[in-house]
This record gives C-alpha cells, sequence and structure tokens, in this order.
C-alpha cells in the first residue's frame, strides 16, 4: 500500500499547531490564529522591550507596533517556515529595532522640549492657543468616527491608556484595540488634513 501523501500539521507548542501553522491560518483570514500568536508571543516580546526602553507603557506600545506589523504585513513562509522559533525571531527583530528607534528620538526629544518651551515663554500664548485648536479640532475628527474607534482612540490619545489598559477596560482583545487605534487614526488624519495643513495620510494627535 503506497504511503499517505497527507502530512500532518506540525506540532511544535505545547502540543498545539505551530506558531508556522497560525501565521498562514492568519494570512487565509482566521483572527483566532492571530490571536493565539498574541497570546503565544506577547509576554516574551513585552520583557525585551522593558529590558530595552525601561517604560512598561512604552514597552507595550512598541509590542503593539510589532503586532500591528505582523497583522498588516506578515512575513512570508520562506522566511519563517512552520515552525516556532523563525517568526519567534522575527518578532524580536521588529521589536528591537522599534526600541533602537525609541531611543534615538528620546536622545532629541529632550532637546526639542527645551526649546519648545523657550519659544513659548516669548511668543505671548500663542501657540497655546494653536495647541488648544488642534485638541478641538481632533476632538471633532474623532466624533464622525465609529463608535468602537472612537472609543479607544478617546482611551488613548486623550486619557493616556496604555493598549493593555484599553483592552481591561473595554474587553476587548489588545490586538484588536491595536488594531481598532491604527484604523482610527488613518481616518482621523484623513480627516483633519485640510484643516490642518497636513500632508493625507499624516498622523495626529493632540499635544
Amino acid at each position: 500500500m503506497e504511503p499517505s501523501s497527507h502530512r500532518p500539521e506540525p506540532q511544535s507548542w505545547e502540543g498545539g499547531p505551530s506558531s508556522g501553522i497560525l501565521l498562514g491560518r492568519w494570512r487565509a483570514g482566521d483572527l483566532e490564529a492571530f490571536e493565539a500568536l498574541v497570546d503565544r508571543f506577547q509576554g516574551p516580546l513585552l520583557r525585551h522591550a522593558r529590558a530595552l526602553l525601561g517604560s512598561r507603557g512604552a514597552a507595550e506600545d512598541v509590542v503593539q507596533e510589532a503586532f500591528l506589523r505582523l497583522a498588516e504585513v506578515p512575513p512570508t513562509p520562506a522566511a519563517t517556515g512552520d515552525g516556532h522559533a523563525p517568526l519567534q525571531a522575527w518578532l524580536h527583530r521588529v521589536v528591537r529595532n522599534r526600541c533602537t528607534d525609541e531611543m534615538r528620538a528620546n536622545q532629541s526629544r529632550s532637546e526639542r522640549e527645551r526649546r519648545a518651551a523657550h519659544d513659548e515663554s516669548t511668543d505671548g500664548g500663542q501657540a497655546a492657543i494653536d495647541q488648544a485648536d488642534t485638541r478641538e479640532a481632533v476632538l471633532r475628527g474623532i466624533g464622525t468616527l465609529p463608535a468602537d474607534q472612537r472609543e479607544v482612540l478617546t482611551l488613548r490619545l486623550f486619557e493616556g491608556h496604555s493598549y493593555r489598559e484599553i483592552s481591561e477596560l473595554t474587553g476587548r482583545k489588545s490586538g484588536t484595540v491595536g488594531w481598532l487605534v491604527s484604523v482610527g487614526l488613518e481616518a482621523l488624519s484623513r480627516e483633519l488634513a485640510p484643516l490642518l495643513g497636513l500632508a493625507p495620510g499624516t498622523r495626529t494627535q493632540p499635544s
């Protein structure tokens, strides 16, 4: 009798489907597979990012960006294969690169803030007025979005909650929260671009 051509799915994670298999299911549109990948990798990625950045909030943001990249532009099968380790390495590279970018940005942020503080002290308060106008414009723009996007953007932009906190407050998966924030910001930037003189697609957040 000829051997069967059926190949069993690789089992490489505590008896469950391998990360490569889950990634393939996500490419086919299986949201539960993506959530399983988030559950599988979120803890190690958070520890990695926090070790580099120090701040838990900043680490959570970086990890959510890594999962957004996984959702929007997943690696090819050739890059990750069927196993756990290649996808794990890909995600850690994304997190590390994003942390490096964040650390570089932090080095120049203090100088920009010092310059901004000096300018504000000499401009007769006009900068504060402009910031208030921008905040009101963002609020009006958020009001035009679907309810789920309005909720997470308000919690994120105006209340300053992390993705984890928003997940706890709304009962949504953290990956879903990150996706809604990303989609909402894109829509908000298109809505406000003519008003604020921004190039199309430029993301805006209140001061």
